[in-house]
């Protein structure tokens, strides 16, 4: 149990965020499903007025709405909060440099976010998603000359492979640049995926772990049935939530059963589903702060009664098996039995997590 005021180190850094994140790609009405500016903007003061001070958006978000709302709300309140934000993702269409992770995309992106926030700095810039293309060494180096300058303050990293993500932490410290502070993923539990190698790296080398869509897209919170599932071979880019959830595989059998789960634990304790499932990622040690995204004033209320929710050992168990991962190569082979006698002879070692 915590507060939006009682404030988490973000990685290896000396910055002080909420342990809930406040994701603002609902600002807007301009994908056709986000919150209008006057449902926005309570949401925005009922999360900074509670205490919370990280907010989370990016240059693209809802055609560039979010941001401008975002500058708007935030005007008299501005040194009271952690501004990140993202580049990456195209902005015009069929202009091959306005994506992607190189140098000129990053610094126009950059300024754009600084125009559509009307202020002199990113307190957090992530790199939105690995590209394949741009050199670990240009991303790096032009991060690091954004640093300098003073247009940014700290980076981060989203959607990356770990190893890709290990060489860029790695270069940094060798050339003294500035490193990675933050990895945002995908993590709930329907998306467990990144337990195998991102959550243990981030933790090795110093990143503080955001989890976005810690309610699998809304089908933790229970407002989906078998009814619901469609195929997410067939299902395309969707002016409506439900298709967007689809296409992204997420509504499921799999998640449903997952799901009816975290309503009995909801149940049990008086908690909405909702809250059992961000209580949930919230008590991974490796997690510094899940990414909260509302429609309306009422989620986002619901959304913050997570903070008071306490799971059981026995119910976490629960969660735990109903939405266990099976093992990969290599920890498949190494944890075997007749693999760890090899390794340590008989002998009892303690780990170092």
């Amino acid at each position: 149990m915590t507060a939006l005021d009682e404030y988490r180190l973000l990685g290896r850094s000396g910055l002080r965020v909420s342990p809930l994140a406040l994701g603002t790609m609902t600002f807007g009405k301009d994908w056709g499903w986000g919150a209008d500016a006057t449902e926005s903007r309570r949401i925005f003061d009922l999360y900074a007025d509670r205490g919370g001070n990280f907010i989370d958006t990016s240059v693209n978000y809802t055609d560039g709405a979010s941001e401008r709302l975002l500058g708007e709300f935030m005007r008299e309140k501005r040194e009271r909060l952690v501004i990140a934000t993202k580049f990456t993702m195209a902005r015009e269409p069929g202009n091959p440099n306005s994506g992607g992770n190189h140098r000129l995309n990053m610094q126009r992106s950059v300024e754009q976010s600084l125009r559509q926030l009307g202020t002199d700095r990113i307190d957090l810039l992530y790199l939105h998603g690995w590209d394949f293309t741009t050199q670990p060494d240009e991303v790096m180096r032009a991060l690091d000359d954004l640093v300098r300058t003073g247009k940014i303050i700290y980076a981060g990293i989203c959607n990356t492979p770990a190893w890709q993500v290990a060489q860029m932490q790695t270069l940094a410290d060798l050339r003294g640049w500035s490193p990675f502070v933050a990895l945002q993923v995908e993590y709930s539990l329907i998306e467990r995926t990144v337990e195998h190698e991102l959550i243990p790296m981030a933790a090795a080398l110093g990143l503080g772990v955001l989890p976005w869509s810690p309610l699998g897209g809304g089908v933790l919170s229970g407002k989906y049935t078998r009814a619901d599932v469609m195929d997410s071979r067939e299902a395309g880019v969707s002016p409506t939530r439900k298709g967007i959830i689809a296409s992204s595989g997420l509504l499921s059998e799999r998640a449903l059963s997952i799901a009816a789960v975290v309503g009995e634990v909801a149940q049990e304790i008086g908690a909405t589903p909702s809250q059992v499932a961000l209580a949930w990622t919230l008590s991974n040690p490796a997690v510094t702060a899940p990414l909260m995204g509302s429609r309306t004033i009422a989620q986002a209320e619901d959304n913050l009664g997570a903070l008071s929710v306490s799971l059981s050992d026995e119910q976490r168990a629960r969660l735990h098996e109903v939405s266990a991962l099976e093992p990969i190569f290599p920890a498949r082979f190494v944890e075997r039995p007749l693999v760890q006698q090899l390794i340590f002879g008989g002998a009892k070692v303690a780990s170092r997590a």
